[in-house]
């Protein structure tokens, strides 16, 4: 275990300078490190833990004798579960432990040397802008697409609350997730607020309502609740064409 060799971070960019590190020697045992890091977590020695270091190394070591430790410890005994399961979920299990262990050991060096609201705010804001260590290991990296997302959520515009259709020619009615429209795009601030509050559902005629999913059919274009049609947005992202069970009734009929 280490016995903190390395500077000790006092500063906001120091600490994460610090996380940064750590993080990367984490990284490393858990994805090209991996057949020297499972060999090393033997389920015959004692409780082990896995160390990432500022320099972006690692190491698997018994736990510091000390108490209270110096710095806040990682999971401990992850060797005893290595047999008892595969794998790809002991990764991704020492993985979330590693994450939740390097935040931390982050806001240990910022409550010790009296961060206060903004550096807490700031220091989380730059971890927070790196993927975590699960998402690496288990691949499932989130790309910088989910800023739009939330823009899309954020009711500013019509045109930007649509989910994008599959098909282009049908893009004017891609599933929506904004407010239902009237009519006219074009129409002032004033008379979009006017729609909002008087669309209502064609399945429980209650009104529009911003926290709320909403989707068109594309053959009635009415508009209607997720929960009432059954259907939610991730289900909506792959529908290329859809018709609500009143229209997909009626086609059964043909």
């Amino acid at each position: 275990m280490e016995a903190i060799p390395h500077p000790i971070p006092r500063t906001v960019e120091e600490v994460f300078s610090d996380f940064k590190g750590r993080r990367s020697g984490l990284i490393k045992a858990l994805t090209t490190d991996v057949e020297k890091f499972y060999q090393q977590c033997d389920p015959d020695k004692e409780n082990l833990c896995l160390y990432g270091l500022p320099n972006e190394t690692w190491e698997v070591n018994l736990p510091v004798e000390e108490v209270p430790p110096e710095l806040p410890e990682p999971a401990l005994g992850i060797n005893f579960a290595r047999d008892g399961m595969q794998e790809k979920d002991w990764l991704s299990l020492v993985a979330v432990h590693s994450d939740s262990w390097l935040l931390a050991v982050a806001f240990y060096f910022g409550a010790r040397f009296g961060f206060g609201k903004n550096e807490r705010k700031r220091l989380f804001q730059m971890i927070n802008e790196l993927p975590t260590i699960f998402e690496v290991v288990s691949g499932n990296v989130k790309q910088p697409k989910d800023q739009s997302a939330t823009h899309n959520n954020s009711g500013k515009s019509k045109s930007s609350g649509k989910m994008q259709s599959r098909q282009p020619e049908s893009q004017t009615k891609a599933v929506k997730v904004s407010a239902p429209p009237k009519e006219d795009y074009e129409s002032g601030e004033e008379e979009e607020e006017d729609d909002e509050q008087g669309a209502t559902c064609g399945a429980c005629g209650e009104s529009y309502g911003t926290d709320e999913f909403w989707i068109c059919c594309d053959i009635c274009e009415k508009w209607f609740h997720g929960k009432c049609v059954k259907i939610t947005p991730a289900k909506a992202e792959h529908i290329k064409q859809y018709k609500c069970p009143s229209c997909s009734g009626k086609r059964a009929r043909v």
